[in-house]
Formats: C-alpha cells, structure tokens, sequence
C-alpha cells in the first residue's frame, strides 16, 4: 500500500507543478500582452500626434505657401514634417487635399479676375466716350481761342484716354478706335504725342520707302503698344536724357522700332518677368501686376498675342534699357502717291540726304550702303576762328537756304504766341501761362511697366 501512496503523493506533485508552471505561463502571457498593448498604444498615441502635427502644418504653412505659389513661383511648399510616422494613405490623403486647396484658389482667383475685368471694360469704355467727346470740344475751343492753357488741357485729356486705352486693352476689350492704312512714322509721331516728356524722344527714320504704312486694324494697337514702351523709357530714365527711336526696314521680316533710353536698368528677375509679359502668356491677372498695377508691358503682350507683333527687351548700349518691337510684313503696306504725309514726319535718313563735312575735318565719310539703324557718334569738326569763318564764307559759293524744320517753325508760332500776351499784358489783360513752362503742380508722369 506504501507505494500507492507514494504514487499519489508523486502525480499530486506533477499535478501541482503543472498547475503553477501555466500559472507563471499565463502570467507572462499577460504581461507581455499588457506590454504590447501599452506598446500599441504609445505608438497609436505617437501617429495621432503626428498626423496631427501635420494637420496643423498643413492648415498654418502647406496650403497658405500653395497658394502664394501661385504668384509667386520661386516660393517654396513644404512637404510632410513627419513622413515615416504617417502612414500612407494619410500621407496622400493630405497631399491631395493640398491640390485641392490649390485648385480652388486657381477657381476662385479666375472667377475674381473675370469679374473685374467685366466692370473695368464697362468703366473703360464709358470714360473713353467721354474723353473723346472732350477731345473733340478742346479742339474746337483751340479754334476759337488762342489761349495755350487749351493746349495743355488737350495733352492732358490725352494722357488720360492713353491711360483709359491700355485698361481696356488688359482687359481684351476693343481698343476704341478705327484707323485707315496710316505710314508708320505718323504713328511713331502719334504715339510720341501721348507721352509725358515726349519733347525727349528723338525720331530717327531709316525706312527705304518714306510711305511705308501699316494696315487699318493694326494701326492703333501699334500705337497703344509703342507708347507703353516710350512711357517706360521716359519714366525710368533721367529728365536730362534723350529716348532714341529708330524706325528700320528690314526685307521680308516687316519694320521695326528700337527704343533705347539711358535710364536705371533692370535686374535679371525684372528682365525675366518682362520678357515674359511681353510674349504675350495665355492669363495676366490684375492681381498679379501689383499695386499700384504696372501695367505697361501686360498691355504690350496682349496686343503681341493679337496682332502678331514681336517685342523683345534688353540691356541698351546707352545704359538703360532697349526694347525692339517689329511689325511682320502681311501687317505693312505702301500709300498711294495722292496721300500725302505729315509735315512733322520726319524725312528719312540716307546717305544721299546727309550733309557734306567742311572742309579739313577729320570726320569719316558716310557709308552708301544701307544704314544700320543704331545711333552713333560722330567726332565734331574744330571749331573755327572768326577770320577762318570769313574765309570759309568769301570762298564757298552761295547756297540755296534750306528748307524750315518742324522745330523751327515751331519755335516762329511760339515766339508769335509770346509776342501776342505780351501785347495783351500791354492792354490790361492777364496773359496766359508759357506753354513752354514746367508745371510743377499737375503729375504727368508714366510710372508703370
């Protein structure tokens, strides 16, 4: 019988043993699952935090420098702060949701953009009427009048309607205006007219056929475009300096205007942004001009997308700026020989036309052949001692005197203007302002790209 006792003292034990190694077993079992559950939770806590984080980026940084990406393209969008803590269908999920945020700006931007267009081609063209009506009565009261402050308020309503055209021109509206086939050099005049500081554009024409013109409906958008240009040159160059424009014939490729100023220059990311606008890009916002809008060089590229002119820009060898506009042939044509050209145009420049040099100077001869377009210098002769004068004078024979320049018969009719309130102060009358004088109280000026 002892050993049956001893048999179930022996399994008693095995049975004991067994029962506390699963206990112990269970126990670890529980532990360790209580320590991955707790390891779970730490890094579910850790993904929430993260993807939070990134929530919060995206709503502070990623979506605000999306969208001023979208006009400012050298601003940069930062991506996820913490990629690896992200899985990643959260990863794009919060990408996506940035395009969308992108894609709505873009929407609403061009819904803004278009409805402000609308309400500035209405306004445009309201003011447009209205200041051709006053163009038209300030040209009847100079006909009635002599009074030059007419003259002054005529440029002035002139300024205006050029600003009014370019508006309407940004904003694809009609420019306003019908012209006939009109010679190229009468719409440099044109353009040159509606100006501030246009007494500082110099025009030089090297066209082989004087009566070249341009067709009907390029005619004024030629002119709206060369006078953004001649504003930008006269604006951004010193008062004390000329603005050369040099109007060129060239074959098959059509005509072409040079500008060239002596002004301030441009950096190479203000060239770029010209260069730009001046190839005419498919969509100009308002917005994107800044403020105050320099609109010259948009207007510029709007008329290039459609008429088919060509503007390119760069460094001058005066030290400012050179923009070359051309006009593709199917645009030019030639006058009839019974249209006759204005008397301000400047007749063209050849070597038949230029003047012999006197005699013992060392200036070169000019070239016969065709001339390049581009203004140089010439060395000036010595000046002569009064007995050398006389000598000169005793042996050359008598020449035919040449005929009166723009210039100066302009300055006869302001010396006769002159004479007339001068006789007037004489009588009692107050005499009207110079016409020739500065206005240091009414802002003129161009101030725009």
């Amino acid at each position: 019988m002892a050993w049956i006792v001893a048999l179930i003292a022996v399994v008693a034990a095995v049975a004991g043993f067994s029962r506390a190694y699963r206990t112990g077993l269970l126990e670890q079992q529980a532990v360790t699952r209580a320590e991955l559950a707790e390891r779970q939770a730490k890094a579910a806590e850790a993904r929430t935090a993260a993807l939070l984080d990134e929530i919060r980026q995206l709503a502070r940084r990623r979506i605000p420098a999306a969208a001023l990406a979208l006009s400012h393209p050298s601003a940069t969008v930062p991506g996820l702060r913490e990629a690896a803590e992200v899985d990643g269908g959260a990863a794009l999920l919060l990408t996506e949701a940035v395009q969308a945020a992108r894609t709505a700006v873009l929407e609403e931007r061009g819904r803004v953009d278009a409805a402000a267009r609308a309400a500035m081609r209405g306004t445009s063209a309201k003011i447009q009427s209205l200041l051709n009506q006053s163009q038209q009565l300030l040209h009847e009261l100079q006909h009635e009048y002599d009074d030059p402050r007419i003259l002054q308020l005529d440029f002035r309503n002139e300024l205006a309607l050029r600003r009014t055209q370019s508006t309407a021109v940004l904003c694809d509206a009609w420019p306003g205006l019908a012209r006939q086939n009109s010679p190229l050099v009468e719409i440099v005049l044109g353009a040159q007219s509606r100006v501030a500081g246009y007494e500082r554009i110099k025009v030089s024409n090297h066209l082989r056929d004087e009566r070249l013109a341009l067709a009907a409906r390029a005619a004024e958008p030629l002119a709206i475009a060369l006078a953004e240009l001649l504003a930008n040159a006269t604006a951004y160059s010193h008062p004390d300096t000329d603005v050369q424009v040099t109007v060129q014939q060239s074959g098959g490729r059509g005509a072409f205007l040079v500008v060239d100023d002596a002004g301030i220059g441009m950096d190479e990311d203000a060239l770029e942004r010209a260069r730009a606008l001046l190839a005419g890009p498919a969509e100009v916002l308002l917005t994107e001009l800044g403020d105050p809008p320099q609109t010259g060089f948009a207007v510029v590229g709007r008329l290039v997308v459609q008429y088919g002119f060509e503007c390119h820009i760069e460094a001058s060898p005066f030290g400012g700026m050179r923009t070359i506009l051309r006009v593709p042939a199917h645009l030019l044509t030639v006058l009839d020989e019974d249209r006759n050209l204005s008397a301000l145009a400047p007749a063209p420049v050849t070597a038949a036309t230029a003047q012999p040099a006197p005699a013992g100077t060392d200036t070169p001869a000019p070239d016969a052949a065709e001339p390049s377009g581009l203004p140089s210098r010439r060395r000036r002769a010595p000046r002569r001692t009064p007995a050398t004068a006389t000598a000169a004078r005793a042996a050359e024979p008598s020449a035919a005197q040449p005929s009166r320049t723009p210039e100066a018969a302009g300055a006869s009719w302001a010396a006769l203007q002159q004479g007339t309130l001068n006789g007037r102060s004489v009588t009692g009358r107050t005499p009207a302002p110079d016409p020739g004088a500065p206005d240091h109280q009414d802002d003129q000026g161009d101030d725009e790209k």
